[in-house]
């Protein structure tokens, strides 16, 4: 099936006014890209990450527009020029608007279902590790653990820095039978990577719910289910109680790869979650905040035995509980 994608290229003022008259017109389902939406949405969650993408703040400067999609059939021509006539009435009316501007590009169903998985490829972490989407079946002539996710799920796919370095450090820390524990777990990476190298049950909690789905589907694509991966919702610097309830004789490996202003916190927690002569993984560190996570960790009674470093500026931290 043809569609038509329908840029409308406004201001900030202009979003809310042409969004007001789309929804009167009927179209019900439009996507909005507002650079001032984006920046207060980054200062509103601040304390979860030290650095946002570049190349991702490049692409929402100064962007306002609205996308919708018609189907390409003989209605098209005349909802355009409708839409067409809509905005240029908008625009008279209220002049503080601007003149937004219409682009349309033609779609097809197969270029959204499909195109994006043309970015991914297999992909060879550490020694031993094989991070593979789903719809592949790649050759491994090097004999590689797959992992096995659905990228199109997000919450982490393996490419950043930051995650491979925790699996680089998991394959020396996991030798067979591990209690695992993977705090931040996204899309469960983390845990199945220790259950394919492994350890014996995994553990996956994220504050995003959204998360606990993605991750048991991860989970069941590499035949890993209940009997050894749990995925649940919680926060342990809220409430560490339910998550050590699961393993009440301590986890062998605590894993967290989220950011400086997390592991800070969370540093005192781990001891409680961790056996003692256990190991504990933290990444997503920037360079710069090192120092600090390395200090809490020492605070807490943690000994670092590892550093990772990547070539752009992310660490990584092995230490023993």
């Amino acid at each position: 099936m043809q569609w038509l994608e329908l840029t409308i290229q406004t201001t900030n003022v202009g979003i809310e006014l042409i969004g007001s008259r789309l929804t009167a017109l009927g179209f019900d389902s439009f996507i909005i890209d507002d650079e001032a939406d984006f920046r207060q949405f980054l200062e509103e969650n601040r304390k979860y990450w030290d650095y946002v993408d570049e190349q991702l703040d490049e692409a929402m400067r100064g962007l306002c527009q609205i996308r919708l999609y018609l189907e390409d059939g003989p209605d098209a021509p005349g909802s355009v020029k409708t839409l067409r006539a809509e905005l240029d009435a908008l625009a008279e009316a209220f002049p503080m608007m601007g003149t937004p501007v219409l682009r349309i590009d033609n779609q097809r169903d197969e270029d959204w279902e499909n195109n994006w998985k043309q970015y991914y490829s297999p992909l060879p972490i550490g020694e031993k590790l094989l991070v593979v989407p789903q719809w592949l079946s790649p050759e491994n002539p090097e004999g590689r653990i797959p992992v096995i996710l659905d990228p199109g799920l997000t919450f982490g796919t393996g490419a950043h820095a930051s995650t491979r370095m925790c699996m680089q450090a998991l394959e020396k820390a996991i030798v067979g039978g591990e209690m695992v524990v993977d705090l931040g777990s996204g899309s469960g990476i983390l845990s199945i990577a220790a259950l394919r190298l492994g350890a014996k049950h995994a553990v996956g909690v994220d504050i995003d719910e959204k998360a606990e789905d993605v991750a048991r589907e991860n989970a069941a694509y590499n035949d890993l289910h209940a009997d050894r991966f749990t995925a649940m919702t919680g926060n342990v610097l809220e409430d560490e109680g339910p998550i050590a309830a699961l393993c009440p004789d301590g986890y062998d490996v605590v894993l967290a790869n989220i950011v400086a202003d997390v592991i800070i916190p969370l540093a005192p927690h781990v001891g409680a979650l961790g056996k003692k002569g256990g190991t504990f993984i933290c990444s997503g560190i920037l360079s710069s905040r090192l120092a600090e996570v390395e200090a809490a960790l020492a605070e807490a009674g943690l000994t670092i035995t590892d550093r990772y470093r990547s070539d752009d500026d992310w660490c990584c931290l092995r230490a023993d509980i």
